[in-house]
Parts: structure tokens; sequence; C-alpha cells
């Protein structure tokens, strides 16, 4: 039987690839005693595993904000870093199986105890505009993002680079003032694409040039982008549909409503209180991937009150995330515990005290922070499906301890630009980062934009920055595992993240659609790759 099934399935390969044709399968499986419906049905899956060319793909997404600009130093929402993927490459990428694996180099290796890094460069690759993609674009773009005046998401990222030169004709060497087995990965950052340079700089941040699978022709910044197949691209099997739309949908029943009349191919950010509801029509499927996002609430500590260490604890423990989980998530999910590290990240400390409500822990807290009166918790719909339901039950199981939080419903235009990493508390989402080193750098380093938490002078961050520093060039898996654990907890107990939920990315798409199989959980939307790696059956 298993040999049987090992031929139909290799015979099914060689379908795919177009070295037999459907009638010489079905024959063949016949053969092998498969029924003739079942091998219909066989051939008929293998056929659309097979990437077909054509096609207008429509998108709807939860994401985005008239505020919006192309600049990818700046990207700070789904909406800009769709744009930033389907436009454009990296020196890296995270495959639709999670692997890190090179695009715009070819390989990379690493030298004097991951201190150094040389990334050897495809040849003859090009912008959308004809240019040939060079080691000094190369350069240019990182340092437009290491520039002292530079206002990128992602300097904080590249603060242990020293010097960026290329040798040869294809090739970039990274000098770094210590070891770090995670910088690969770093330079996958969306926020890296590379733009064409003149004189060795970036002249427009805001060009629409790339060189990734399809060209821009319109951004709508907080409504719409339009792209066209880029017929030169240089990545084999990839960028299969015609022409892309993009459309901001920040409304959930706007956004589903799109998906199940058939205005859009495809949704993200489905609320999963209507998962039941649309996996009944016949002409959707509902994809559920488990990755690094978690829906947070982070307290600033250079605002007022929560610069005071009990208040932050007393918020911690007034909150009843299980609940958050069920009411909000459906299921859809699990709860945090002040820690951006989930099970699917190496080094998780197993070991932390659970951040769960306890009243009388919050009481206690509250009553030592001197506090009184209402706290202001900012929340839209924009953060997150729900965001809004998951403050106002924070709110009713805060006040069970006596806390009272005022609800701030902020419109959803904007949030990421006039709330988010401004105001003292708020709802928000990360994607997630695949290693520790990468999230912490990202958003609770002292050296990056978003740390949006604004934890950076106590005795605990400080000494929370030393130890990201020394696990990042430690080698030894023991003592970098130690050092990661203490990491966590410096964070979970000091600092200003409240980690409420890691949700499931779910998204709604036409059964029309297909893909290879894998799908990334990276981001959301296979990586936010889905018009490069996706197609239409």
């Amino acid at each position: 039987m298993s040999q049987k099934k090992g031929y139909v399935t290799r015979q099914a390969k060689r379908l795919t690839s177009g070295e037999i044709n459907r009638r010489r399968f079905i024959m063949s499986a016949l053969s092998a005693g498969v029924t003739l419906p079942t091998a219909l049905s066989l051939a008929s899956k293998a056929e659309a595993m097979t990437p077909k060319a054509g096609g207008l793909f429509r998108m709807a997404t939860g994401y985005g904000s008239t505020t919006d600009v192309l600049d990818p130093s700046t990207s700070e929402n789904g909406f800009s870093q769709l744009a930033i993927y389907t436009r454009g490459n990296h020196l890296t990428e995270v495959s639709s199986t999670g692997e890190l694996i090179g695009e715009l180099a070819e390989s990379f290796e690493p030298s004097n105890g991951a201190a150094t890094w040389v990334f050897n460069l495809r040849k003859g690759v090009e912008f959308h505009n004809g240019k040939t993609v060079t080691p000094e674009d190369i350069i240019a773009n990182f340092n437009y993002h290491r520039g002292e005046d530079s206002k990128s998401a992602a300097k904080g990222l590249l603060t242990a680079v020293t010097d960026i030169r290329k040798d040869g004709d294809n090739q970039i060497i990274f000098e770094l003032e210590g070891g770090n087995a995670d910088f690969p990965f770093i330079v996958s950052d969306y926020h890296f694409m590379i733009m064409p340079s003149e004189g060795g700089e970036i002249t427009d941040p805001n060009t629409p040039v790339g060189t990734g699978a399809y060209s821009l022709d319109t951004f709508e910044p907080g409504v719409r982008a339009n792209f066209t197949r880029n017929p030169n691209y240089w990545k084999d099997g990839s960028g299969h549909f015609d022409a892309v739309e993009v459309l901001s949908v920040l409304d959930v029943t706007a956004r589903q409503n799109a998906i199940m009349n058939g205005d859009v191919d495809y949704a993200d950010s489905i609320d999963p209180k209507t998962v039941a509801l649309m996996q009944r029509v016949p002409t959707l499927d509902i994809m559920e991937v488990t990755g690094t996002q978690h829906y947070t609430l982070p307290m600033r500590l250079d605002v007022q009150p929560f610069d005071n260490y009990d208040l932050r604890m007393a918020l911690k423990f007034a909150i009843k995330r299980q609940e958050l989980v069920d009411k909000i998530l459906l299921g859809h999910g699990a709860k945090g515990n002040d820690v951006p590290v989930s099970s699917a990240m190496p080094f998780l400390n197993t070991e932390l005290p659970e951040h769960e409500f306890n009243p009388e822990k919050a009481a206690e807290h509250y009553k030592k922070s001197g506090h009184s009166g209402p706290i202001q918790l900012s929340a839209s719909d924009a953060a997150f499906a729900g965001a809004v339901d998951a403050a106002q039950l924070v709110a009713a199981s805060a006040a069970e301890a006596g806390i009272e939080i005022e609800v701030v419903r902020e419109p959803s235009d904007g949030y990421w630009s006039n709330v988010w990493n401004k105001k003292g508390w708020c709802a928000c989402y990360w994607g997630g980062r695949p290693t520790q080193d990468w999230m912490f750098s990202a958003a609770y380093t002292n050296d990056t934009e978003w740390n949006d938490t604004a934890w950076r002078d106590t005795e605990a961050s400080d000494r929370f920055n030393e130890v990201v520093l020394q696990a990042r060039s430690e080698t030894d898996q023991t003592q970098r595992k130690d050092l990661y654990w203490e990491a966590q907890r410096l964070l979970q107990d000091d600092g200003g993240a409240i980690v409420a939920m890691w949700a499931n990315f779910i998204a709604a798409h036409s059964k029309s659609l297909a893909n290879s199989g894998n799908v990334a959980a990276n981001w959301e939307n296979d990586g936010n790759k889905i018009a490069e790696r996706w197609w239409f059956a």
C-alpha cells in the first residue's frame, strides 16, 4: 500500500512540474489501483498546486493610515509593510517554511566569532527602473538607517554595526562590535528594503522603485496601493498575478463583507467572532496560522502615572487574560505573560511567575503606588480586532481591584501616528520576530525608536540592555539561555509592557486562490509576501 501511495505521489509531482499531462497521471493512478473518482480528485488537487500566471489579485487588509508613506524606514503597520514586500526585496528572507534564506544575497557566512558577516550578492538583479543593483546600493541603504539624524524605526537594530564595506563586485561585509549569530535574520527586517542610490546616498526614500515581483503604480495612503507584475523579476517561480490591489479596510465588518460578497479575493485580520459564520460560505476558505503575533497594552514610563513601579504591577495583576482569549479571540490564541517570547521561539523562560488576575495583589500594589482617580486607556480596533472591547474588559476586571480605568475610544485613522508610542497607555499589536534579540532590539532596548513603553531609565532596564548585548554575542547555548531567561525576568517584572494575548493569524480567501501548501508565520499573509507566493488555481 505504501509503495502504491508513494508512486502516486511521485506521479503527482511529475504532473505539477509539467513532466506528464493530466491524462497520463490519471492512467498511472488507475494502474496503481486508485478509483477513477479519486484519480480525478487527485489530478485536480495537483493541478491546483501548479502556479499559474494571470489575474488581478484584490486584497483587503485591516491596516493603514492616511499618514502612511513609502519610506520603508518609517513603515509602522501592515498596509505599508505589504507595499514594501510586494515591490521590494531584502538581503535575506524568511521562507514560507520558516527557514531563513538568501534573497538579494545569494549566500552569507560569518567569521571572527560572528562579529563579521559576508553577504554574497546575486548578480544581474535590476531595479524596476532598469538600474542594476550594486554593492554601493546596499551600503547606501543600510547607512540611511544608521545615519546620525536617521528617524528609522530599525536604527536600533544596527547600532552594533561598526563598518559596512564592499569587497569586489558582489560582496558586502558587515563588521559588528561583537558577535551576533542572529544578524542574517535582522537584515530581513521589512524596513531594510533595498532602494536605488545615487552618489552613495538614498536621494529619495519615498521612491516607488524596488526590485520586487511587482512595480508600484499608485499609492494612496490609508486607501489603496496598486501594482503591476514586474516582467523582469529575477526570482523564478514567483509573482504570478498580472496585477495586485491592496485595499486598506480598517472596519472589520466592511472587510469581512468584502470577502463574503466577492469584492476582494483575500481579507486578513478576520474577527474570531465571525469565523464560524464565514466557514459556511461555500466559496471561501478560512486560513489560521499560529505564529508570533501578540496583542499588548504598553504603558509608557515617561508618562505619569506609569513611571510608578507599583502602579504598573497593579495593572498587570488586574487583567483577566484568559477571559480576553476566550471573549476577544474566542480561543484562537493563548494568554500572555508580559514577555514578547512565545513557545515557538528559542529560550522561553518556563519558570517565570504567572501574571494572572489577582485582585488582592493588584489592590496591594495600587495602594502602595499612592495613585487615585481614573487611569486612561486608549484603544481603537485599528490596533487589533476587538481592541475596544478588550479595553472594556480590562476596565471591568480592574474595577474589581478598586482601580478605575477610563477607556478612551480613539479614531482608527491616524492611530499609529497620534496615539501609539505617544499616549501613556494604549492597545497595540506586534507581529513578533523570529528571535529574542530581534524582538528586544525592535521594541525594548533603549536605542530603538519603537520602545513603545519608554522603558529606559530604570536599574532593571539598564541591566536588561547589558544582558541582551551579552546574549547577542554568546555562542555557548547554555549561557545564552541563562542570559535570555534573565532578560525576560527583568522585562516581565519592571517593564511597561502588558503582553495580554498571543493571537493566531486568521484570514479568509477565495477558494480560487492557491499556494505551495506552506504558509509563513513570521507575519500575517504568508509573511506579507502573499502577492509574490500565491496564484489563482
